[in-house]
């Protein structure tokens, strides 16, 4: 059965990597935990699992919460980046929720991230990659131009994105595999679901549906995982690299 819809198996996430290596590429992948701020028994066993995976994770600190118990625990393979200044929804009434919305004045949200990305840099030390996670995946439009300016090298939200480089010097590579369904209780998607996101996005960028070039980002909520979140990225993390894929770090992805 295809992967559009009905039941979708690791077995047909096998078939697509093949695909990709058939046709003389490495698939390619990332991943880019939110919500980090002060310890907890849910990050550290995120940390557990990216150590014993050896999968690069891209921890996306809230700086507001975050201290140097945080960036004490990290390892060789974590990079830090920066989720929004302070993760606090400024959006009106009725809208979605957003850290920048677009009625926020672009000089009041640079002040913003220029203070918490100071911060952020400084406890983070060589840790930290100058990339944006925006919470809720949201900012301006008008915000995103004055990135580079900003120093941030890099921009990261949910979906197929538009463009490699959305305002000059600044890079975008998003994420497209959200396990968590925000929608229905806030736990883990399920296998079935996870797997269909993550061979409809490997499939979509084979065929030149969406940019080819834009690695495969898993989104994952450490506060949110029960234990079968955790079990499926265990098994994803191995799965993958033993059908040959690559798992890429921030700093690579961004430079």
């Amino acid at each position: 059965m295809g992967a559009g819809t009905g039941v979708v198996s690791w077995a047909e996430l096998r078939n697509e990597l093949a695909e990709w290596r058939n046709s003389g590429s490495t698939p390619d992948f990332w991943w880019r935990d939110d919500d980090a701020g002060m310890p907890t028994p849910a990050l550290e066993q995120l940390l557990r699992l990216a150590h014993s995976s050896g999968v690069p994770l891209a921890l996306a600190v809230v700086p507001r919460e975050a201290d140097r118990k945080l960036t004490a625990a990290l390892d060789a393979g974590v990079s830090v980046i920066q989720h929004g200044a302070d993760h606090v929804n400024r959006a009106g009434a009725g809208a979605k929720k957003s850290e920048f919305p677009d009625a926020e004045p672009a000089a009041a949200a640079l002040e913003r991230l220029a203070s918490a990305r100071k911060r952020l840099q400084t406890l983070a030390g060589t840790r930290f990659c100058p990339v944006l996670a925006p919470p809720w995946n949201r900012l301006s439009a008008e915000l995103v131009t004055h990135l580079p300016a900003a120093k941030y090298a890099g921009l990261s939200q949910y979906g197929p994105r538009k463009r490699a480089a959305p305002a000059p010097g600044l890079r975008q590579v998003n994420t497209h595999v959200d396990i968590i369904a925000w929608q229905a209780g806030r736990n883990f998607v399920g296998a079935d679901a996870a797997l269909r996101m993550t061979v409809n996005h490997l499939a979509s960028r084979r065929r030149g549906e969406v940019d080819r070039a834009e690695a495969t980002g898993l989104l994952t909520h450490h506060a949110c995982h029960d234990e079968g979140a955790w079990a499926f990225l265990e098994r994803l993390f191995a799965f993958t690299r033993e059908a040959g894929a690559r798992w890429r770090s921030a700093p690579e992805l961004f430079g």
